[in-house]
């Protein structure tokens, strides 16, 4: 068995001095970032030096260079470092009105793109300098199934690159926390004057030119599956990846595309899109805000999950 290192023995400080020179490429600035002498930088960089095993950085004219190995060192020590100073946010009194966290919500575009407009309006006032990242999820490519089509989602909450995932499922494994946001459903969209915009048939729906909304590229989706239980079947002309781009092509074209129905309530006049009631339903799904249970006493992801309910019950 490997001795296990004494981290006692290890100044945390030392990595972020290898940070901070890693991205200057020059002892003198690296100093005048930090507030120390030169002198304090290159004795801090012999004592790590020391403790990697390697010269890390190589003096050239112009500056330091770093060496193989620390060019190799240099994204784990980031990582590193960029989880302490997660735990240390987490750690501090939350305060939205001062606080500079950054808080990344991972979603389907059909929804990030609704969220984002409220959540802005809402920042500016009462929350100036969080930050929100906003991360796209997708389906997983032929999973029918809602709990296992969004599975992507759980793992971005168990890797942390997501602090919440908004998906159209609640079967989630007891690790994770449920908080119903909205209800979702959807309606047609179309150019202004299209033939069909005073209302249509089911059989003149299934007739018309589609317009699909697919990451992968697969035309055939649950529409498809709806019809095909009427003895039914419809023709995609197009498929594009996300619903930005559908409703930038629908004006300059005879297609017809599903949108969510806040989505359309949101964008549809901006893109010069008419809206229609479909002739027969297709689908709801409540969108669910999702985060690790073991998250549930950060307050700054309660305060967000409290925003993301403000916001999406005032959308209503």
């Amino acid at each position: 068995m490997l001795n296990q290192i004494d981290l006692s023995r290890i100044d945390l400080n030392l990595l972020t001095l290898f940070e901070v020179v890693m991205e200057e490429r020059h002892v003198g600035r690296a100093a005048q970032r930090v507030n120390l002498s030169p002198s304090a930088i290159s004795h801090g960089l012999g004592r790590l030096r020391r403790l990697l095993h390697d010269p890390l950085f190589l003096r050239t004219p112009t500056g330091v260079i770093p060496t193989a190995r620390a060019q190799e060192l240099a994204e784990p020590i980031a990582e590193v470092l960029a989880a302490m100073r997660r735990i240390l946010v987490v750690a501090e009194p939350f305060n939205p009105a001062t606080s500079r966290r950054r808080l990344v919500i991972a979603a389907p575009d059909g929804v990030s793109a609704v969220l984002v407009q409220a959540l802005r309006a809402e920042l500016q006032t009462s929350a100036p300098n969080i930050a929100i990242g906003l991360r796209q999820l997708l389906p997983v490519a032929g999973e029918n199934e809602p709990s296992r089509a969004w599975r992507s989602a759980l793992e971005d909450l168990e890797t942390r690159v997501a602090d919440i995932a908004i998906v159209p499922t609640a079967e989630v494994p007891a690790r994770f926390a449920v908080n119903p946001l909205y209800h979702e459903d959807f309606v047609l969209g179309m150019r202004g004057g299209h033939r069909l915009e005073a209302g249509m048939s089911l059989s003149d729906y299934a007739d018309a030119q589609h317009l699909v909304v697919s990451a992968s590229g697969d035309a055939h989706g649950f529409v498809d599956d709806l019809l095909a239980q009427r003895g039914l079947a419809r023709h995609v002309m197009l498929t594009v990846p996300n619903f930005f781009f559908a409703a930038a092509l629908l004006p300059d074209s005879d297609l017809v595309c599903a949108f969510p129905r806040r989505f359309a309530k949101s964008y549809a006049a901006r893109f010069g899109i008419s809206t229609v009631e479909p002739p027969l339903p297709l689908g709801q799904a409540t969108l669910n805000a999702i985060s690790l249970r073991s998250a549930q006493t950060d307050e700054g992801l309660q305060w967000l999950l409290g925003l993301l309910a403000k916001v999406t019950g005032a959308a209503g």
